[in-house]
């Protein structure tokens, strides 16, 4: 049983990309500075935020061709169907370190939203083109603007998790690769 259990994951594992000692301090590195610019200061990263960017705002007309009331969460789910979108592409290609950071930009979307979702009520952050601000717009819906920076923080919290369990995911990968597992061929 045991030598099933062994062939069974060294399958499993040698279909994955395997993560080497530099591609895993790598993405270490980038999660913990992501994790730290992303929810202080300015809260901006220039080059995922500007994409992240045009991601909403393509995602306003393009949810809006569905439904008028859809249009207003289209810029969310517009940004946030880039990256979930090329790391589910990654994951069935098995490519560990590219599924990775798909998950991690994912994830820092999670937390530049939190910081827009946060402002529903402030209104001080700048708005492309004017006009309404879609969080507003959205807990005024929900009936629940008043808990704007409430529900922000949980969504930094579930940013947390999730990067810590894909983190985690990662790690285990990097670790199987330093362990040789036993071949059923071996004992024979």
């Amino acid at each position: 049983m045991k030598e099933m259990d062994a062939s069974s994951k060294q399958s499993t594992v040698s279909e994955w990309t395997k993560v080497t000692a530099p591609a895993f301090l790598v993405c270490t590195t980038l999660t913990l500075l992501l994790a730290y610019f992303s929810n202080t200061g300015s809260m901006w990263i220039p080059i995922l935020d500007s994409a992240n960017l045009m991601f909403h705002e393509a995602g306003h007309p393009i949810f809006g061709l569905l439904s008028d009331r859809l249009m207003v969460y289209g810029g969310t789910l517009g940004q946030l169907t880039f990256p979930l979108v090329t790391f589910v592409r990654f994951l069935r290609q098995k490519n560990s370190v590219a599924a990775y950071l798909c998950f991690l930009w994912f994830v820092q979307n999670l937390w530049n939203i939190s910081t827009y979702l946060a402002d529903a009520r402030a209104q001080v952050l700048p708005l492309i083109g004017g006009g309404e601000h879609d969080w507003t717009e959205i807990l005024t819906r929900w009936n629940c603007l008043q808990n704007d920076t409430q529900l922000s923080r949980q969504l930094i919290f579930l940013g947390l998790i999730l990067i810590f369990i894909a983190w985690h995911s990662l790690f285990q990968h990097w670790k199987s690769r330093k362990i040789p597992l036993p071949n059923a061929d071996s004992h024979t």
